[in-house]
């Protein structure tokens, strides 16, 4: 059996990325009219439509989609495997895709990243900030940042920091409103702002010792740093990371209750595949990932 062609993969993985020819056409250093005649060929070659066009939008068939998820994959063990050719080299280049969570991500990494940046110059971070879970290889991120509890068991895993402590925390204005209470079953009594996982879509009950509470609110956020502004104004209770809120706590913003009754949680990682581990640029911010707790770093 004839094994297929692969000219014009990269053309396709760029438009299928971008949506765009002319932004696919700007990153492959080719003219529009280039790409857009790679694609036809491509489509001819096997007899099947990859994208559907119209003057204002690019979007893929479902074959094009199915074709896309698999390519994509693949390529990124191709370019891992030429990435560990630059090994021998004194100064690792490229460029390091990573994901984080929003808000505990920021905090680590507006630290961490600014020193890294001036010691591999070379080395080019693109960093995407997002709460959902992320599949690292489809996605085509080199590593990511996300709570130990959270990340794949197949992953290999960098302790960033130590656990967590969470809080149950509001604001003068609303304990004077609506009184405090004083055990987690309380909590039904009162407004709450809710959190809900961005791909999921499912909205986490409280965690406490002994038990897990479904809270009640007029307030769902998928974004935690809206969830403490929205606290601070009085609107409800908010279930957050210490360590997120640790200014509102020490200027008296916000006050934590029920602490006692509240676990610790896994600490956030620095994760990646096995296999990428050896790439020089992963290398190096593995080194500097354990040179010590970033959280405390950030907040000193």
């Amino acid at each position: 059996m004839k094994r297929p062609s692969l000219d014009g993969v990269r053309t396709f993985l760029a438009v299928a990325e971008h949506r765009s020819f002319s932004a696919a056409a700007a990153q492959l250093g080719m003219t529009t009219t280039a790409v857009s005649k790679t694609i036809k060929t491509l489509e001819q070659r096997h007899g099947v439509i990859l994208f559907r066009r119209t003057t204002r939008s690019v979007a893929l068939t479902e074959a094009g989609a199915e074709l896309f998820a698999q390519l994509r994959s693949a390529t990124s063990q191709i370019d891992d495997a030429f990435s560990a050719l630059n090994a021998h080299r004194d100064k690792p280049i490229g460029t390091l895709r990573l994901t984080a969570p929003r808000a505990l991500g920021g905090l680590i990494l507006k630290t961490l990243i600014p020193a890294f940046h001036r010691r591999y110059p070379d080395i080019h971070v693109d960093i995407s900030l997002d709460d959902g879970v992320v599949d690292l290889v489809a996605a085509g991120y080199d590593a990511g940042i996300r709570l130990g509890h959270a990340v794949a068991k197949d992953m290999v895993m960098v302790q960033l920091t130590p656990e967590l402590i969470w809080m149950v925390v509001g604001s003068p204005d609303y304990f004077r409103d609506a009184g405090r209470p004083a055990t987690p079953d309380d909590l039904i009594h009162h407004q709450t702002i809710r959190y809900r996982f961005p791909s999921s879509g499912i909205l986490p009950r409280w965690r406490f010792k002994d038990r897990e509470v479904e809270t009640r609110g007029g307030l769902i956020v998928n974004d935690t740093t809206l969830i403490a502004e929205f606290a601070r104004q009085g609107l409800g209770l908010a279930y957050l990371p210490a360590v997120e809120i640790k200014n509102d706590l020490l200027a008296g913003r916000l006050e934590n209750i029920l602490a006692d009754d509240i676990p610790r949680t896994s600490g956030l990682y620095l994760y990646f595949p096995a296999r990428t581990q050896q790439q020089p640029k992963l290398r190096v911010l593995i080194d500097a990932a354990r040179a010590g707790n970033w959280l405390d770093h950030a907040n000193n």
